[in-house]
């Protein structure tokens, strides 16, 4: 499936209260590569971000002032993500806005466009709980280098998300791999393991419902494609 990774910038932290889309960007993946393809616009809100949004981004009413509003991309827009799985970190404030903006336009909501959301935040409390999972810690975490982003852009965000969001993935993929050519040449590998002193420690009831409940997380962010969960131990 073809995959567009998202990210916007906007004025303020609710779109209810008014604020705005003041950056758009999309960075597309086919076959789990980074084709090069990417839609980029700053946009025009028609008024002031909160002091608390500049910090974040650093982008002025002065310096938008002369970028087109969001109706006249919107179509451009909206073909680029056509039919494609939008990937967005913390997608429910993504696409609440863009929503917005939509509504604003007589336009169906963005779910309608794409195939399917996946929130790589979401993904990554899954696999990491506890710990910090914004972008910044998932670069750290993956190795991903992050040096450039010393105010958040959504173009380079959405190419750090694409490498973090392959790299939170790339393990599952790996063993699908293996397992279809183990399964297509009939090779079955064996280990010595007679002279490891083996300790065995065995799940709770706790721990196994926990087990797959994280399972079922992991079907469902891939197409009901999870190994673990058929495997028979």
């Amino acid at each position: 499936m073809r995959q567009i990774v998202l990210d916007t910038e906007t004025t303020g932290l609710e779109y209810k209260l008014g604020h705005r889309v003041v950056e758009i960007a999309g960075v597309e993946i086919s076959n789990r590569q980074l084709t090069g393809n990417h839609f980029h616009h700053y946009l025009n809100p028609g008024r002031d971000s909160d002091e608390g949004a500049l910090q974040v981004h650093g982008l002025t009413r002065a310096f938008l002032e002369d970028k087109p509003k969001f109706k006249e991309i919107a179509k451009d827009f909206l073909d680029f993500i056509y039919d494609a799985e939008l990937v967005i970190h913390n997608a429910p404030f993504d696409v609440g806005f863009l929503n917005h903006e939509l509504g604003l336009e007589r336009l169906s909501a963005i779910d309608a466009y794409c195939a399917r959301i996946t929130d790589t935040l979401k993904l990554a409390k899954d696999l990491h709980p506890g710990k910090r999972n914004n972008l910044d810690a998932l670069c750290e975490r993956y190795k991903i280098d992050n040096s450039k982003r010393t105010l958040h852009g959504a173009l380079l965000d959405a190419e750090l998300l694409a490498e973090v969001y392959l790299a939170m993935t790339r393990g599952q993929e790996s063993l699908m791999m293996d397992l279809d050519s183990d399964m297509q040449t009939g090779s079955q590998l064996e280990y010595d393991v007679s002279n490891l002193n083996l300790r065995i420690v065995v799940a709770n009831a706790q721990e196994l419902e926990l087990h797959n409940r994280l399972l079922e997380e992991i079907a469902k962010e891939n197409d009901n494609r999870c190994i673990w969960k058929n495997m028979e131990c």
